[in-house]
């Protein structure tokens, strides 16, 4: 049924589906080393407030300068929420610049990684 050959092709096309498996794990876990370490700011337009996020977009750090006080509440709130959107918008942009280094923004794991950092932006 098998001449020596055939073992032959097949003992390589195992090879290669095992060496392309590797590669694929090595890049995946490139991908999450580099993910885990993204952080994104951003300061709003009057530069009274600063946001700092974290790899999973949630806020790490809350500046405000003294100026706030002289501004409606609404208004600072706003601003916050703002300054947040655009910290998140730049980690997206981050993560989606190392999904394309690493395992193609185009493959079935940069499209997840990528839905997800989207969907919880708000």
């Amino acid at each position: 049924m098998f001449d020596g050959s055939d073992l032959g092709a097949a003992e390589r096309m195992v090879d290669d589906w095992q060496a392309g498996f590797e590669q694929r794990a090595a890049r995946a876990r490139d991908l999450a080393a580099r993910l885990a370490g993204l952080t994104a700011s951003a300061r709003s337009d009057d530069g009274f407030v600063t946001v700092t996020i974290g790899p999973d977009g949630a806020m790490t750090g809350l500046e405000l300068d003294e100026a706030v006080r002289r501004k409606p509440a609404a208004e600072t709130a706003r601003q916050i929420l703002a300054t947040l959107a655009a910290a998140q918008a730049d980690l997206i942009a981050q993560a989606t610049t190392v999904t394309e280094e690493t395992v193609g923004a185009d493959s079935e794991t940069g499209k997840a990684v990528l839905a997800s950092l989207t969907r919880r932006r708000p």
